[in-house]
């Protein structure tokens, strides 16, 4: 039985789903205005991460921080 061959995965800019190839310059997106596109939601709260933190090294590291920021602006 001959070996099948591996088809290239088809892969689409997260942007606008335009086709990319992985030796693109702006990779994984089409072109530069994509990139920035795809920033400006991230900067904009519109992409999220929905997994909670469940290390509990950096909950107590988010929770100094809050209590150092607290303290800290009753310094003076």
């Amino acid at each position: 039985m001959p070996a099948k061959k591996k088809s290239a995965k088809v892969l689409k800019c997260p942007t606008c789903g335009m086709l990319v190839q992985l030796k693109d310059e702006d990779f994984p997106f089409c072109s530069d205005r994509c990139r920035k596109i795809d920033l400006g939601k991230w900067a904009s709260g519109a992409y999220k991460i929905s997994s909670p933190i469940l290390d509990p090294e950096v909950l107590e590291d988010l929770g100094g921080l809050r209590d150092g920021h607290n303290q800290g602006s009753n310094d003076e």
